[in-house]
């Protein structure tokens, strides 16, 4: 399915109908590359910003409470596996911190298979983290990151320190390695934003990380808005 949108006006960037995005049905186009992208200094969250973040983290800890209740004992009668899962995470200024999510592989997925990007049909994925990731509603104890302030609402995903990205002629890929990778670190990581809504899961790193430059460059109120915003709407349509 293609659209005919050509300019997205708040994103400050060019809509093509070229390559719809299965995800928002929306795409970008002519993203600068992250490794040469130009932001300025003063990379400070305005606190606008972050009392958007408190209060929504907030109402929603308090409106999904059911469905923490439900997706805990969904996880723990299909494996009888923990419930929660927390690993180390890379935010702002290179700063770890853990971060947390309903566990969605199996209990095992990183003692086998070191910090590998999920892929789509991914055989580590159980049954129940499947429809968890379908709505996003893994990520629901993120909002405990960001009430901390490790996390906004809107901002680069918090990648795992050691990630590595298969690639089919050079092999494994420390995510370090890949041009734009420090860029994105210049401002607080998010649950959702523009690599995470417009880009497909199974895309090159070097390309999300595209993304994330040009989220850096034009970060702001109303950008966050729109993308927060379409981020309910692709939750709802189960599309993640």
């Amino acid at each position: 399915m293609t659209h005919s949108l050509e300019d997205t006006g708040d994103l400050g960037v060019q809509v093509s109908a070229t390559s719809a995005i299965p995800k928002s049905g929306i795409a970008l186009s002519r993203l600068g590359e992250g490794s040469s992208t130009v932001v300025d200094d003063t990379l400070a969250d305005p606190l606008s910003k972050r009392v958007f973040d408190i209060t929504f983290a907030i109402l929603g800890l308090i409106s999904s409470a059911p469905l923490w209740i439900l997706i805990a004992l969904a996880i723990k009668l299909e494996d009888r596996g923990p419930i929660f899962h927390a690993n180390q995470r890379v935010g702002k200024g290179g700063r770890r911190f853990p971060g947390y999510k309903f566990r969605s592989m199996t209990p095992d997925s990183d003692e086998h298979h070191g910090p590998l990007q999920a892929s789509p049909n991914d055989h580590r994925v159980t049954r129940v983290g499947r429809l968890l990731r379908a709505a996003g509603m893994d990520e629901l104890p993120q909002f405990i990151n960001i009430l901390k302030g490790d996390m906004s609402f809107v901002g680069p995903r918090a990648l795992l320190p050691e990630e590595i990205e298969i690639k089919e002629n050079s092999g494994l890929v420390p995510i370090e390695a890949i041009p734009g990778y420090e860029t994105r670190h210049r401002v607080t990581p998010g649950l959702t934003g523009l690599a995470q809504i417009y880009a497909r899961r199974d895309i090159p790193r070097r390309d999300k990380f595209r993304y994330d430059a040009v989220y850096v460059r034009c970060r702001g109120f109303w950008l966050d808005l729109r993308l927060f915003l379409l981020s309910f709407w692709i939750s709802f349509r189960g599309k993640w």
